[in-house]
């Protein structure tokens, strides 16, 4: 229930703050570590970190406008890939806040940086966590995933692909090692 309360309040925030360009700008949303996240070293689950950063993806698409042909088409989100370096703990009531952006495309896939900041006491940023994950929309009528210039032609978006970053060039590398049999 707790995420559902999460899901909700983002859904509901979604509507009254800003548009979002997906390409250019960084979504942040602003989060407290709560009880629920917990496990049993007392700081926060390594699954929740996966849990939150949904909610980053999520809110890349509502205030971007992709929700309404995502709905309108049935679409569904999907994650292909992930990766994540953890660097700090987060600990009971620690507010943070996840940073989402697109770093860029590649074949019908975002390539997506996720990362979670903390303050020092004395106020400075820490980085707790980054994270790259690749995902797409796809299409179940298709069989095959949107392509990125009709998602973006779907929000009026018209913009070339970054020059893939080489973090995402390593992390292509490591997914394809894991795609061999073994």
């Amino acid at each position: 229930m707790n995420l559902w309360l999460r899901v909700l309040h983002l859904i509901i925030a979604s509507f009254f703050r800003s548009k979002l360009d997906p390409v250019n700008e960084v979504s942040r949303l602003s989060f407290r570590v709560w009880p629920h996240d917990l496990d049993t070293s007392l700081h926060m689950n390594n699954g929740r970190y996966w849990t939150l950063m949904d909610l980053g993806r999520a809110d890349l698409m509502i205030r971007s406008g992709l929700w309404r042909p995502i709905m309108k088409h049935g679409w569904l989100p999907v994650v292909g890939a992930g990766q994540i370096r953890f660097r700090r703990e987060m600990r009971l009531f620690q507010p943070f806040t996840l940073e989402t952006r697109i770093l860029t495309w590649l074949e019908g896939q975002v390539m997506i940086e996720h990362r979670l900041v903390s303050n020092t006491k004395d106020g400075a940023s820490i980085l707790n966590a980054v994270a790259l994950v690749r995902a797409g929309l796809y299409d179940r009528q298709a069989k095959s995933f949107v392509t990125i210039e009709r998602m973006f032609e779907e929000i009026g978006l018209h913009a070339p692909a970054p020059e893939v970053p080489p973090e995402v060039e390593a992390f292509l590398k490591a997914e394809e090692t894991l795609k061999r049999p073994a």
